[in-house]
């Protein structure tokens, strides 16, 4: 029976704690014996909270210490801006040198960081907070896209409710689809949610009014639904393409066709969540032209198909 330690930091977000409390200690072989053995190991009393409020306080007979015969070790989210302890650190290196499954949800990751378990590994985190990882940890090739990485010995999960879908993975990867639909039974969710967390970032349109092309891009958003080409673009922005593609990068990171393309995207995203027009409409009304074209490019920036998205979004 593996040994899943849960870490407790101060301050650590109350669902984050308990998603692996909940999934692992429902996993149970075929013979009905537990598959787990859940401890949560904390450094004496520790405060949970919820965003920016202070919910209950816990203890454990566990402490962190205790952590270091476990088998599993998962680290919940703690706030992000904060510097785990020197020993904690320790434990963790101490940990993943010894070959012991080390996991984080949420936020968690910024611990798994200072410990040094990201270097040189894909890993993921909330979306709100992924550029702040790859900022802090350059070595890390963050994918904010995604709702778990599973790099081997090292694990992360996105957002929160991620936390469950990259839990119910790893009693997949140890007992099998059965043990896990099981656990996902009993829990009353899907064994594996179709999409990443791309569906669930909120698209920010860049500020470039007062820029040299602002005008430009605004005459692209205007003309969404048409065909454009660079040399359409060009020509309004009374530049040759190569002096396009040159600004366009420099203020925005990006060349204008994966600009349009992405805004493209986003208002099919808008139509697909706040109306009833066929997939085909959505289509032609944002620039794509065909139903296929537009299953293609969605499904790639988001995760998911047009039409799964409109299931589970639609207001």
């Amino acid at each position: 029976m593996r040994v899943v330690a849960v870490l407790a930091l101060d301050g650590v977000s109350a669902f984050d704690l308990t998603i692996p409390c909940q999934v692992f200690a429902f996993a149970t072989r075929p013979d009905g014996s537990p598959a787990y053995e859940v401890r949560v190991c904390a450094d004496g009393t520790v405060t949970t909270a919820a965003g920016p409020a202070h919910l209950f306080q816990l203890s454990s007979p566990y402490r962190w210490e205790d952590a270091r015969a476990a088998d599993v070790i998962i680290v919940p989210g703690v706030p992000a801006d904060r510097t785990p302890p020197p020993d904690l650190v320790g434990l963790l290196r101490q940990a993943a040198a010894g070959g012991t499954r080390i996991a984080s949800i949420c936020t968690g990751a910024f611990v798994l960081g200072h410990a040094g378990l990201l270097d040189g590994r894909r890993a993921t985190t909330h979306w709100r907070f992924a550029d702040a990882l790859a900022r802090r940890f350059p070595g890390t090739q963050v994918d904010p896209a995604v709702l778990f990485v599973d790099d081997g010995q090292v694990l992360t999960s996105a957002g929160i409710a991620a936390g469950l879908d990259l839990c119910l993975h790893m009693v997949r990867r140890d007992h099998g689809a059965t043990v896990a639909g099981q656990v996902a039974r009993s829990m009353v969710m899907a064994p594996q949610r179709t999409g990443g967390q791309a569906q669930f970032i909120e698209y920010r349109v860049p500020e470039d009014s007062a820029a040299a092309l602002g005008p430009t891009m605004q005459w692209m958003r205007d003309k969404l639904g048409e065909p454009l080409t660079i040399a359409d673009i060009a020509a309004h922005a009374t530049m040759s393409k190569r002096s396009l593609a040159r600004h366009f990068r420099a203020q925005t990171g990006t060349t204008p066709q994966r600009w349009l393309l992405a805004l493209r995207v986003q208002r099919a995203r808008e139509l697909l969540e706040s109306t009833d027009l066929p997939l085909r409409r959505v289509a032609e009304t944002t620039g794509f032209g065909s139903l296929e074209t537009l299953r293609h490019h969605f499904t790639r920036q988001v995760g998911t198909t047009p039409s799964a998205y409109r299931a589970a979004f639609r207001v």
